[in-house]
């Protein structure tokens, strides 16, 4: 069972970064290619209807992480808390861009919601990479299981890394470079004219790029963490969702190049999942690796909620609760009804006795 809610974590996660991914990229591309007025209302539009809904499903991945591993979101919400209030922040700017562009019809008010737009969406793709990066690469887990980590504190990864060092300031930019061609194909996808023009030109652009730092990226990891290969070596059908990564990729470069935009975004987008399968494939069971000591490291089997620990200890409270309380209902004293043998917390409000039956028209 643990390991169906792994995978249904990674699959909506992966969803998340499909579908708001695009939303990401059209921010990051967002002053390049739109120059005039209409240009930038026409890619604000594209994605008008979508943005909002999208985040949608990074909301119900944090619930369904709670519900199945409450130990590691615990884990991971106190020690990148640094982190999330950044992103929260960030969302929120980007959020308030979006909605409140249109209200003013003042160039300088327009020229600082782009900004704010553009500037949020680059930095949210460079954290998500980065936290990306941190889940690979491990976390300094104690043996209770929790951690903090500054924003950085050597630029090389050790057994205290910060949120960003050099592996996962690279993952950020390959997520920039992804994302920026994802939102570059969706651009292309909805848009005619310059605007088509210029965003194609930044999609082939920014596909070469993407697969120089992806490289870089994968020939990185057993740097930072060799085990990551494990899993593939005693199941070798893992090498499956790579093998459909790299040809996802090559059929986006080959169908950007015959302008088949729908085709380009589907193919990128199947990329994703891919590369993020396959990183939840080397990383499983664990979903927080300790760079300290491997024994701490945060599995799906240490992690979950333990249901029938949490239902027996229920089952207790509700008991004394009962225990305490029934002799009160009853009129009597707890210890004098022998429930309750030992002391019991008199600050309760004590109900009065009932009335004596009536007797003959009498009380």
């Amino acid at each position: 069972m643990e390991t169906f809610w792994y995978a249904a974590v990674t699959v909506m996660l992966a969803v998340y970064v499909v579908l708001d991914g695009f939303d990401f990229g059209v921010g990051i591309v967002y002053p390049f290619v739109a120059r005039t007025e209409t240009e930038r209302r026409t890619a604000l539009v594209s994605i008008g209807p979508v943005w909002n809904g999208n985040e949608v499903w990074l909301i119900a991945s944090g619930g369904l992480l709670f519900f199945a591993f409450p130990k590691a979101y615990a884990a991971g919400f106190s020690g990148f808390y640094l982190a999330l209030i950044i992103v929260l922040w960030l969302l929120i700017f980007r959020g308030l861009a979006l909605e409140l562009r249109s209200h003013l019809d003042h160039p300088l008010w327009r020229q600082f919601w782009d900004l704010t737009f553009a500037g949020a969406s680059l930095s949210l793709a460079i954290v998500f990479g980065a936290a990306l990066g941190n889940l690979i690469r491990g976390v300094p887990l104690n043996a209770e299981g929790y951690f903090f980590v500054a924003l950085w504190t050597d630029f090389a990864p050790g057994p205290k890394p910060g949120i960003l060092d050099w592996y996962t300031v690279l993952v950020g930019l390959t997520s920039v470079a992804i994302l920026a061609l994802h939102g570059a194909n969706y651009l292309a996808m909805k848009t005619v004219g310059e605007l088509y023009a210029r965003a194609t030109a930044f999609a082939r652009l920014s596909g070469w790029i993407t697969v120089g730092l992806t490289v870089l990226t994968v020939l990185a990891i057993p740097v930072v963490q060799p085990g990551l290969a494990r899993n593939y070596t005693a199941h070798p059908i893992g090498y499956l969702l790579p093998v459909t990564g790299v040809l996802a990729l090559a059929a986006t470069l080959v169908l950007r190049r015959q302008q088949r935009d729908a085709g380009a975004f589907v193919t990128l987008s199947l990329f994703i999942l891919a590369m993020l399968g396959s990183t939840a494939w080397g990383c499983y069971p664990n979903i927080l690796i300790a760079t300290s000591d491997p024994m701490n490291s945060l599995t799906i089997f240490n992690a979950t909620a333990g249901a029938p620990g949490v239902v027996r200890h229920r089952l207790q409270l509700d008991a004394r609760v009962h225990d305490r309380r029934l002799p009160r209902l009853l009129g009597k004293s707890p210890a004098r009804s022998g429930i309750v043998p030992s002391r019991v917390d008199e600050s309760l409000p004590r109900l009065a006795p009932p009335r004596r039956a009536m007797r003959h028209g009498k009380t």
